[in-house]
């Protein structure tokens, strides 16, 4: 499942790091790719999408719909 989520709250490679993390704590294996200047988070696993998006929110960031 790919999913591409806009997340406004990025404004460092720091806040790409700490983004990925939570993600990989919902799915080890999944594949993420943080794009800093277009602000969003285009993630490839099989976890759901709603607990993707909770663990960036988790981290203190803002998910909008994309």
């Amino acid at each position: 499942m790919a999913l591409k989520l806009h997340v406004p709250s990025i404004v460092c490679s720091g806040c790409g790091d700490t983004i990925t993390k939570a993600i990989q704590t919902v799915e080890s294996d999944a594949s993420i790719n943080v794009d800093i200047a277009a602000k969003t988070v285009t993630v490839e696993a099989k976890a759901s999408e709603e607990s993707i998006k909770q663990a960036v929110v988790a981290t203190g960031h803002t998910v909008l719909e994309a």
